[in-house]
């Protein structure tokens, strides 16, 4: 039985890619490359590796590196909006530049913030950075995630993006264990469609969604 998309659900996937450690495939309707379920790490070995990151607010390169999105964003914002970094990791960062810039922030993430009570709420903008690539259930998740927007609110996400089969075979972002879903442009103008967004891309790495 072939594997469904975790994304679209369809059951229209495709070979993609081998290579020693796992296999790659390619949704048909909404171009998602993913890694089947079964080659996915376990809970306690996918946090193994997020434990290594050493991410701090303090860090000027890892700032800049999370500007990409922010800058972006925060151009978009209105003064005070309200906001949720997802998947905020063991040294959230982004949140706290948000908040430098007048924005109040929660974050959640399910190893290092686990308190899914901030899930229940209402906000203006929400941020995924690094995070997508990383979703078990990528179509249920972020469908979530867009039904905690307020009209007009702003869902930003930040992933390496897809381009060719042939690119895929080298691309560094394939080796990190805990990188199972993969998305291109086209495939986050599926996502668009189907939660009846506007999108917009202002960076390779960056889409910005925005509730209608």
């Amino acid at each position: 039985m072939m594997p469904s998309c975790p994304l679209c659900a369809s059951p229209e996937t495709a070979p993609y890619h081998r290579d020693a450690r796992r296999d790659y495939r390619a949704c048909r309707d909404c171009a998602l490359v993913f890694v089947p379920a079964h080659q996915r790490l376990a809970p306690d070995d996918e946090k193994a590796v997020y434990d290594r990151h050493q991410n701090s607010p303090d860090d000027a390169g890892y700032r800049r590196f999370l500007s990409r999105l922010f800058d972006p964003l925060v151009a978009r914002l209105a003064p005070g909006a309200r906001g949720l970094d997802f998947g905020a990791g063991p040294g959230p960062t982004l949140s706290v530049m948000f908040e430098e810039a007048g924005h109040p922030m929660a974050i959640y993430d399910p190893f290092y913030a686990p308190d899914t009570g901030v899930l229940e709420r209402t906000y203006d903008f929400i941020t995924a950075t690094e995070v997508v690539e990383h979703l078990f259930a990528p179509g249920r998740e972020l469908e979530q995630l867009a039904e905690r927007l307020a009209p007009g609110g702003w869902l930003g996400l930040m992933t390496k993006r897809v381009s060719t089969p042939e690119a895929f075979v080298d691309w560094h972002y394939i080796l990190d264990p805990t990188h199972v879903c993969f998305f291109s442009e086209a495939s986050f103008t599926w996502l668009a469609g189907r939660l009846d967004m506007r999108v917009h891309f202002p960076a390779n790495d960056v889409v910005l969604q925005q509730r209608r």
